[in-house]
């Protein structure tokens, strides 16, 4: 079986692994972060306020925490509407073309974003980020019409 097959198995498949792979781009997120506190000369001591040495990270440390926040706020964003188009999926059948583009296409930015930002490539985050925020955005309306209207 294709990694493409695999993806869309079945109508909700793609919305599935939407789902998965935005709370995998969260945990990915933790890598740059992690180097950033070895770089840092992360200590247990550290581990009772580690916030507190965000001031010792390199320039790059500070962006990968940066990029790790968005994640969060990405994921919160978009989980809801891989969920909608989910439900949508299973209520109304199969959403247009656009929908799937849109379901596997997020985490791909994602994943995209966290290298552009941690990387210091401020157009292609801010496309990146402009692009997932978008793919959600259709997700929800692609959902929302599919449960109204079926």
């Amino acid at each position: 079986m294709s990694l493409l097959q695999l993806f869309t198995a079945t109508d909700a498949a793609p919305y599935a692994w939407s789902l998965v792979l935005a709370g995998g781009s969260v945990v990915a997120s933790i890598i740059p972060l992690g180097a950033a506190r070895s770089a840092a000369n992360f200590e247990m001591k550290d581990m009772a306020a580690p916030r507190a040495m965000f001031d010792r990270f390199p320039t790059w440390g500070k962006r990968a925490s940066w990029a790790h926040q968005n994640c969060f706020e990405a994921f919160t964003l978009h989980a809801p509407a891989a969920l909608l188009a989910l439900i949508a999926v299973i209520q109304s059948g199969p959403l247009p073309g656009t929908a799937v583009v849109a379901a596997l296409a997020h985490p791909a930015l994602r994943f995209a974003y966290i290298a552009a930002y941690v990387g210091n490539v401020p157009p292609a985050r801010g496309l990146c980020w402009v692009t997932g925020l978008l793919c959600s955005g259709i997700l929800y309306s692609e959902g929302l019409k599919a449960l109204l209207n079926g």
